[in-house]
């Protein structure tokens, strides 16, 4: 049994709540498994089956649920107050839920090859656009001689960037991210396979997950997390670790874009045209500002690539709603005539 306020329960939350849901129980999602859930609450069985609605409608850790029916059943997803989203892998047009309603965001890298200044700012992206607050995590400090310039690095990508460098094996590990971690606050873990999220989650919350060896000629991770769940923390709050994602492509994050670059959107500003590319413009002020070092070229590099693959995976996104729209328009026309007619015969 969990006390609503201590699973992160809010004013948002309840204010969604109305007459219609009378004798409704809410619940926190813990974790999300192919036809179940698994839920935490008071009066909640630990686990109720997907219904088929709420699973077409998508469901992540971290969502609040209403249970109805006594405890038997999922009634409704309540409303996100934001929530970690990326285009699904491949070709499908839709958007994949990593976890919802945040509070902070560990972005989890390591001090080796790993280290990827464009990888940073994709999560960073995914962090501005989740509502959620990001703070850097290095792992793997132990393992250089100096992780300064690590550090240094990562505290370019954004003004005020928290960045910590930990051994994610140490227990001052735990002691260093506390402050973000109290009662009722809910901690994400994003990052690649091998920087060692699990090894942190361990140290975090003690829960014991399955780690292996990085390859030495790569520094890679074979297999660690394999699925999104939640875990409690010590301190009262709770931490959301996901699988390392070899393919993160973002979708509708222009405006999180633009805060991960607010550099350089502030200086567009001074641009001669309104609509400067960078490129070659006459008065370009963000081209004035790499000519003077005061802006590293890869960065604006990246801003724009994010920017174009941004645009067009929200319009493959938006084309795929228009045609499911248009498909459900079609159906109810064709059932409202097969009503008509079978009306009509009788």
């Amino acid at each position: 049994m969990d006390n609503l306020t201590e699973l992160g329960w809010r004013t948002y939350f309840a204010a969604q709540v109305g007459e219609a849901d009378a004798g409704a129980i809410p619940a926190r999602v813990l974790a999300v498994h192919r036809d179940r859930v698994d839920l935490a609450g008071e009066g909640v069985p630990a686990s109720l089956p997907l219904t088929a609605a709420i699973a077409n409608a998508g469901i992540a850790v971290g969502d609040w649920v209403l249970v109805a029916n006594r405890g038997e059943r999922l009634s409704r997803v309540l409303q996100r107050a934001g929530a970690f989203r990326r285009k699904a892998a491949g070709d499908q047009a839709v958007f994949q839920y990593l976890a919802a309603n945040v509070d902070t965001v560990f972005v989890v890298t390591s001090a080796n090859r790993d280290f990827n200044p464009a990888r940073l700012e994709r999560y960073l992206a995914l962090a501005h656009d989740a509502g959620a607050w990001p703070v850097v995590v290095i792992t793997k400090a132990d393992c250089v001689d100096t992780v300064d310039e690590y550090v240094s690095a990562a505290r370019k990508l954004a003004t005020g960037l928290v960045v910590e460098a930990i051994d994610a094996r140490d227990p001052a590990a735990a002691a260093c991210l506390a402050p973000w971690a109290g009662l009722g606050q809910t901690v994400a873990l994003l990052g690649s396979s091998g920087v060692g999220k699990s090894t942190l989650v361990n140290s975090l919350s003690a829960a014991g997950q399955a780690t292996q060896a990085v390859r030495e000629d790569d520094q890679r991770g074979r297999h660690t997390t394999t699925a999104r769940s939640m875990h409690r923390l010590p301190a009262g709050g709770w931490l959301i670790d996901t699988p390392g994602m070899r393919e993160l492509q973002l979708a509708d994050v222009a405006a999180a874009l633009d805060d991960v670059f607010a550099e350089i959107r502030a200086m567009a500003g001074d641009c001669r045209f309104g609509d400067c590319t960078h490129d070659n413009e006459p008065g370009c002020a963000v081209r004035a500002a790499i000519d003077a070092g005061r802006l590293d070229a890869g960065r604006l590099e990246r801003y724009r690539k994010l920017r174009a693959e941004d645009r067009r995976n929200a319009a493959t996104v938006a084309e795929r709603h228009r045609r499911d729209r248009e498909f459900g328009r079609l159906y109810r026309s064709v059932m409202k005539e097969k009503r008509r007619r079978r009306d009509g015969e009788h």
